[in-house]
């Protein structure tokens, strides 16, 4: 759901009624978390451009003294929008550069579960459907500065590594730049719809909707931790809902697939 990838409209009574719900409420921590930055940086829901597709970064991941920021695979695509099966869909290569919101510099593409797939030869229907994860390499300087807390929620505390069950809390923040700067309708919570791929996605449905630019946005479970990243926009079986694919699936696959021993870093 990058800006130039997906297509989605925001509905004016839902963005009201999101205004009117949020307005109310107050940014909450997960449990043993810091709060969410405040000061200017790289952190989770900071914007990417990948060759002018826009997206929302989700998660900070570190290897040694290697930082990343993760985003959806997808947001370096260069098919058609319905051109989303991860084994046979065209990506800008790694090396290609990525400007991330907060950093003085642009970032590096290091990691993409789409093309990864596709060089291991990948078969599995589900991780081809659903395995939509990348990884940008901070410049040293802004490696340094960077936190990995989400905003107005706090967190992760880990990694989700038991999936989700139907009506389970979730929680997300979403940047789109079609929201004009209105932040108010970044921060979501919602719950979970349903499940798909043998746990490689999750449904949800939050108040508002992921629009485009919101792709890859950070999505932490009921006791902040990271869940899973925002990939796609649903029209069934539940409308307007979202597909959040697996962070502990993509993660793992990661590992096994040239990303090294990256580690989620907590908020």
């Amino acid at each position: 759901m990058g800006a130039r990838r997906r297509t989605a409209a925001l509905a004016t009574g839902a963005a009201l009624a999101a205004a009117v719900w949020l307005g109310g409420a107050t940014a909450v921590a997960a449990p043993g978390d810091a709060p969410a930055p405040t000061a200017p940086g790289v952190h989770p829901g900071v914007q990417t451009r990948t060759d002018g597709a826009q997206c929302t970064a989700n998660f900070l991941f570190r290897d040694g003294d290697d930082v990343f920021v993760g985003q959806a695979a997808h947001c370096s695509g260069t098919g058609a929008a319905t051109e989303t099966d991860g084994c046979d869909s065209a990506s800008l290569p790694l090396g290609t550069e990525v400007e991330v919101g907060g950093a003085s510099k642009p970032g590096e593409l290091v990691y993409n579960s789409w093309l990864a797939m596709q060089e291991a030869g990948e078969t599995d229907p589900d991780a081809c459907a659903f395995n939509d994860f990348a990884l940008v390499k901070l410049a040293p300087e802004d490696a340094a500065a960077a936190s990995g807390a989400v905003p107005f929620f706090g967190g992760p505390s880990g990694v989700d590594t038991d999936g989700s069950g139907v009506g389970e809390v979730v929680r997300s923040y979403g940047n789109s730049e079609l929201r004009g700067g209105v932040t108010l309708l970044s921060p979501k919570i919602g719950t979970v719809a349903g499940e798909h791929g043998n746990g490689w996605s999750h449904d949800v449905l939050t108040v508002t909707p992921g629009i485009p630019g919101d792709s890859g946005s950070a999505f932490l479970s009921a006791d902040g931790r990271a869940l899973g990243v925002l990939s796609t926009l649903q029209f069934a079986p539940v409308p307007a809902s979202n597909g959040v694919s697996d962070l502990a699936k993509m993660l793992g696959y990661a590992r096994d697939h040239g990303a090294g021993d990256v580690e989620l870093v907590t908020g």
